[in-house]
């Protein structure tokens, strides 16, 4: 018997505050956070919710001088957002998922979302952002033990480490096209990828991800669904119903912005659903109960590094 993990993205704005567009998801980041955790409450599952730190403070003056990244990469909370503080903050809504009964985690998503394994993402930058996230955690009770990378871009590890993290969500695997979705979706195909969590080079934990929640979007879901079922609800099922039957983790992700309406709504009420149909017969855990779970007394030697993929 196997085990089903989701990881969400918790983000709300700063997801997108170094990039353009991406209005709808701005606009859904709030409500679609409650939507998320009221159906992760509604359906009694956990997840482990990777909170960018920033979210956890409640005023700032926006430009963070001590920052290596400097004023310039906080520019949007002076400019565009600077009358949107639903986009910068959020306290009380990380404070009612790690209150709910369910047993939610809070995970670090970094404190701005910088991307660790880009190029220019120094050492003393990554350093930056882990500490920063820990002092806005240090008025609450939260333990941040498990770590989501930005945007997947994996880097740093050793940091993890030092700073005393258990695990992390490795890197998913590579898109689908529209072309393999549509014959999932219509001839089927082996069954989803069930990962091994695997200690690294440092003595983490890495849980890579199986399938992205969201990654089948836009016109090409509209016209497939007018025809066929969700082609992501049917991959998700086949991936639980794997979970339900081998040793193996199913890691399913998301960011409370994918949920801009209805269609989005239906697809995790689905996969819930579907979930809470099998959990007699699989572990749904957060990403720190499967690192519990995973001997860490010796881990490989060094060489194999897959930080900056």
């Amino acid at each position: 018997m196997g085990s089903v993990v989701i990881s969400v993205d918790a983000e709300l704005g700063w997801g997108f505050h170094d990039v353009s567009g991406h209005s709808e998801r701005l606009a859904a980041a709030r409500v679609g956070w409650k939507r998320l955790a009221g159906l992760c409450s509604e359906y009694e599952i956990p997840a482990t919710w990777a909170v960018v730190g920033h979210l956890l403070l409640t005023d700032c003056d926006g430009r963070h001088e001590n920052h290596p990244r400097g004023p310039e990469w906080f520019r949007c909370e002076r400019d565009r957002w600077a009358d949107r503080p639903s986009l910068r903050y959020g306290p009380h809504l990380v404070a009612d998922v790690a209150a709910d009964p369910v047993g939610h985690e809070i995970g670090c998503h970094t404190f701005s979302h910088v991307l660790f394994g880009a190029d220019d993402t120094t050492a003393a930058t990554a350093r930056a952002e882990i500490e920063a996230c820990l002092d806005a955690t240090s008025a609450t009770d939260y333990s941040l033990r498990s770590f989501v990378f930005p945007r997947n871009s994996v880097g740093h590890r050793e940091l993890l480490a030092e700073y005393d993290f258990d695990c992390y969500r490795g890197v998913a695997p590579a898109e689908r096209t529209p072309l393999n979705k549509l014959r999932e979706a219509t001839v089927g195909e082996p069954e989803p990828r069930l990962v091994t969590p695997a200690v690294d080079e440092h003595g983490l934990v890495d849980i890579p991800a199986s399938l992205y929640l969201f990654s089948f979007e836009g016109r090409p879901r509209r016209l497939l669904t007018t025809v066929f079922e969700d082609p992501i609800v049917q991959y998700a099922r086949r991936g639980i119903d794997a979970a339900a039957r081998e040793d193996g983790v199913f890691h399913m992700w998301l960011h409370p912005n994918n949920l801009t309406g209805r269609p989005e709504i239906a697809r995790m009420r689905a996969i819930f659903d579907y979930l809470d149909e099998r959990r007699a017969d699989l572990a749904i855990e957060t990403m720190g109960e499967v690192a519990a779970r995973v001997d860490r007394v010796d881990p490989p030697t060094a060489g194999h590094s897959p930080d900056g993929v």
